[in-house]
């Protein structure tokens, strides 16, 4: 869309919303109007404009994603103030680089949305090869079938077989039907009474909660363990469809998936504005907003959406941060079996660490990098000063390292639902290396906008698409 100013209207033509030297931003009013475009921002309007609300949808970048975006090498190297990309590299146009790491559960949350708005007609896919995990100074292959549990060198023989008792007790179990329990009321029962009475070892506690619950530190074991029992279930259900490992990740990039939601929206009617900053969002009298200001044009609408970045500081509040390390390389990281693409969980008790350190790794067969160039990203939630030592662990696994871009974001969450001022304010996406809980945060987003649940009953597995 053309940046060129609208005239300013003459008095007759003024609407009443319409300050004095002020001229329409692109048609001036709309009902929603979202700001970045983000994963769950560009979820958050194609959602709208296919329930009919007119959307004006703006982003201060020239490019589609904001902090998700995946970036060429050029983009790259410019974004972190780097120069010239060297040529061993490869060709520009070759590279996809994502600026945050997050593989996609199979069965998860975000794969239902990409169903239920039809996304994936724009997007394909491909599964992750593997997920490790870091035990005991060693990368080992988290089991993808009770076969591979029963050969792993995770666990020892008896321990293998109380595994299995686990894993068929959780596959089972089903919240609405009483007969399943067996007993055992997991709204009650805590995750690490769960694991006792199972009879599993403490090792096996914490490989199962990090490397497969995807938990990030160890609160979860002394909470009521259904919520990890169902995140269990949703890994051990994305394992079972695609037998490698429990996740996808769309073919050039996460880049993608906000770019796919963006055209959903577009097709449906929305207005987008690239390379547009917003000076000021307007507030009434009672403290709601009623649009935004961009330089001397303006347009309104009944709510504003936007990642924190866009808001004052009062509307929103730190909760720490995360550094991540853009890592090249020329080879696959050992001992992952060559894989072109996984994960690593590095859980943080095994390096001192109160949160998880992740690892994802990919390379040309996702069109994410020039043959032969292999990107990995480690990242992390700190817990000190220094960011190189926080990543330490995971730097050391990944051997030779051509180059490397270090980044510390600072994460921030709405300090209101956004009902009484109209400003509904979505988290920063969060350390962890799959969307699960960056869905939950869109869900409650959705609800807290339109007042209704986001219908999520599509099954995940009616996905037609062969990855």
């Amino acid at each position: 869309m053309s940046d060129d100013k609208e005239p300013t209207p003459t008095p007759e033509e003024r609407p009443s919303w319409l300050k004095e030297g002020m001229a329409p931003l692109a048609d001036g009013e709309y009902d929603a109007i979202i700001l970045g475009t983000g994963l769950k921002e560009c979820i958050i309007s194609g959602l709208l404009s296919v329930n009919g609300k007119r959307v004006l949808h703006m982003d201060r970048n020239g490019y589609y994603g904001a902090d998700c975006a995946s970036l060429n090498l050029s983009n790259l190297y410019t974004k972190f103030k780097a120069g010239d990309p060297p040529e061993y590299l490869g060709a520009s146009r070759e590279f996809n680089v994502d600026l945050i790491p997050k593989f996609i559960m199979a069965c998860g949350n975000l794969t239902k949305m990409l169903l239920h708005t039809k996304v994936t007609r724009y997007l394909e896919f491909k599964s992750i090869d593997g997920s490790y995990v870091y035990k005991g100074g060693k990368i080992m292959k988290v089991p993808a079938s009770p076969e591979e549990a029963l050969k792993s060198s995770l666990m020892g023989l008896f321990e293998k077989r109380r595994f299995r008792n686990f894993l068929i007790y959780v596959d089972d179990y089903d919240e609405v039907k009483p007969e399943t329990f067996k007993g055992l009321n997991l709204q009650v029962m805590t995750m690490r009474e769960l694991y006792k009475h199972f009879g599993l070892v403490e090792d096996t506690h914490e490989f199962i909660s990090h490397a497969m619950c995807l938990k990030t530190d160890e609160k979860h074991l002394d909470e009521p363990a259904l919520t990890t029992v169902k995140e269990l279930q949703t890994y051990m259900y994305s394992l079972q469809r695609y037998g490698t490992s429990p996740y996808i990740y769309p073919l050039y990039g996460l880049g993608g998936l906000p770019e796919g939601f963006s055209r959903l929206c577009a097709i449906h009617g929305g207005t987008f504005m690239l390379n547009r900053d917003v000076d000021e969002i307007l507030l009434n009298a009672e403290g709601e907003a009623t649009g935004v200001r961009a330089g001397d044009q303006m347009a309104v609408a009944k709510f504003i959406v936007g990642d924190p970045s866009y808001f004052p500081r009062d509307k929103i509040r730190p909760t720490g941060k995360i550094v991540r390390c853009i890592c090249f390389l020329d080879h696959p990281i050992a001992s992952t079996n060559d894989s072109e693409s996984c994960q690593i969980v590095i859980p943080g008790p095994q390096v001192n660490r109160v949160n998880d350190i992740f690892v994802c790794s990919v390379s040309s067969g996702l069109n994410t990098s020039a043959k032969g160039i292999y990107i990995a990203i480690v990242s992390t939630k700190m817990e000190g000063t220094q960011p190189e030592e926080e990543i330490m662990p995971g730097l050391k696994i990944l051997g030779k390292i051509l180059q490397r871009f270090t980044t510390v974001a600072s994460g921030y969450e709405p300090t209101a639902d956004g009902k009484a001022d109209k400003c509904f304010i979505s988290s920063s996406f969060d350390a962890a290396s799959h969307f699960e809980g960056d869905c939950d945060d869109l869900l409650s987003l959705y609800e807290r906008i339109t007042g209704e649940k986001l219908d999520m009953n599509i099954n995940a597995d009616s996905v037609e698409a062969d990855y």
